[in-house]
């Protein structure tokens, strides 16, 4: 019987950190409990990069395995409870309906429709509809606190009907176009999700902590200022990057607009259906927009927002009842199944991490010897500390909850440094950490899910943009912060 080493490796590693542990003891400051706990969580890092089965089954095994031995909570309903909780995440579920929004443009024609139109006035160029890309999802940044309604609900169903126009689909024709498209968008979200204090939900929360440590205090209109160098920079560059990094087989073709042109005339006029299908986007995009700037207010709710999941369940409910799509064809969409289950494993184990304490004493740990060195190199390594420790979380609320005070608080006990540059470096940097693993941020899994982007390049590509991404945050942004008045 042939052994498949890609189940190995990460058994063999869990059990050797683990047996270590326990016979050498854990590491000072840290209890045995969160040493096994870590011991397993690398162990399902590592099989996810290695994907001997499918990701999803993966983390299941790895969240089982935790709950049977109670490493995150001896009491065994409390073990269950956690083990279940990604399942109730919100965004886990704002992911799902992304998949089902994506079924009703592809079965209503109109994500066909609006990629042939896209590929008609930009498709001469695969650069320049890269651009279109980045520019749609900047456009929808400013009034869309959810990354992953804007990105994977709104842009994502578009874009995945653009490869095809060109015969590149998942597999051995992905290079061809299909490749370039989907990592351009997903990396121009990242971007865009820093930019603006309401294009990511964490950003606001996050100035509310730096703003207790810190005093930091500033508004909307200072949050971009602050950021608009490096956002400048980073949004003008990624769609090139990603061509000279990533490039597509099909740089450009004079044929495919008016190939585009021809396939519009073939379709003719606007359906009904498709007609349904943009009021249901449009209806969708103004709560999310409305929602998230309080324009709204519901009767015996105690908020007067509009949660961005909630409006996705809505969207979902009218397109059944449309008939758009039904509830057959949804049950059947494996691939949203598959990356809910995925997705919500991966936020229960990344929580675990933060329950047994591993994060804080890891961070306390890295922060340590940054005491002795010059003010601005321990901010700029506590900046990239705080961006790099995203590896151990499936959401970005969680990592700014769990991980931003204890940074910041190490930060302003380190004499000499700018307290508010230091914690505006860290709540920027949120957006930008998205890009680097295929959980890091909501839109992630859809991307990487998609099939147009290889595991290893995923992990790959995630690495080279993330060292990209914080370097020009700390080359350009911390000096910006340093002289400018917010």
């Amino acid at each position: 019987m042939k052994i498949n080493w890609k189940i190995v490796v990460p058994l063999a590693v869990w059990l050797l950190l683990a047996a270590y542990g326990g016979l050498m003891g854990p590491p000072t400051g840290l209890k045995l409990q969160a040493w096994y706990y870590f011991s397993l969580f690398i162990a399902v890092i590592i099989g996810l990069i290695l994907e001997p089965i499918p990701a999803a089954a993966i983390g299941m095994i790895g969240i089982a395995i935790a709950a049977t031995l109670g490493l995150v909570d001896a009491n065994m309903n409390r073990s269950i409870a956690w083990a279940l909780s990604g399942f109730s995440d919100t965004t886990v579920w704002l992911i799902f309906g992304a998949f089902v929004f994506s079924m009703g443009y592809n079965k209503t024609g109109l994500g066909r429709r609006i990629a042939l139109r896209l590929v008609k006035l930009l498709g001469g160029h695969t650069l320049g509809l890269g651009y279109a890309i980045a520019i749609a999802d900047l456009v929808l940044a400013p009034g869309t606190p959810s990354n992953t309604a804007r990105s994977a609900g709104t842009i994502f169903p578009v874009i995945r009907n653009i490869p095809g126009l060109y015969g590149s689909e998942p597999g051995p024709t992905a290079r061809k176009i299909g490749s370039y498209i989907m990592w351009t968008a997903f990396a121009a979200t990242a971007v865009t999700s820093s930019m603006f204090i309401t294009s990511l939900a964490p950003n606001a929360a996050a100035l509310a902590i730096a703003k207790g440590t810190t005093k930091v205090d500033i508004n909307w209109l200072q949050w971009f200022l602050g950021f608009l160098p490096v956002g400048i920079i980073l949004f003008l560059i990624t769609p090139l990057l990603v061509y000279w990094i990533y490039p597509p087989e099909i740089k450009s073709s004079k044929e495919i607009p008016e190939w585009a042109s021809s396939e519009l005339d073939k379709i003719g006029a606007i359906t009904k259906q498709e007609i349904t299908m943009i009021v249901l986007v449009l209806i969708a995009i103004f709560l999310w927009i409305a929602g998230s700037n309080q324009m709204i207010s519901l009767p015996y709710v105690g908020s007067n927002f509009i949660n961005a999941t909630t409006v996705v369940l809505v969207g979902i409910a009218l397109m059944i009842v449309t008939g758009i799509v039904t509830w057959e064809e949804i049950t059947e969409n494996k691939g949203a199944w598959n990356i809910l289950v995925w997705f919500a494993t991966l936020i229960t184990m990344a929580n675990g991490l933060n329950l047994v304490g591993f994060v804080k004493w890891f961070a306390d740990l890295a922060a340590t010897p940054l005491k002795g060195l010059n003010p601005l190199v321990a901010m700029g390594f506590l900046v990239a500390l705080f961006f790099f420790i995203h590896y151990f979380f499936a959401s970005l609320s969680a990592h700014t909850a769990a991980v931003l005070p204890v940074i910041l608080a190490i930060g302003v006990n380190i004499p000499g440094i700018p307290s508010v540059p230091f914690a505006l470096l860290c709540v920027y940097s949120l957006g930008l950490m998205g890009v680097i693993s295929p959980y890091a941020t909501g839109p992630a899994p859809v991307y990487y899910g998609c099939g147009f982007i290889p595991r290893n390049d995923f992990w790959r590509l995630g690495f080279i943009f993330g060292v990209i991404y914080l370097a020009i945050l700390l080359a350009v942004g911390m000096p910006w912060l340093l002289t400018v008045k917010l």
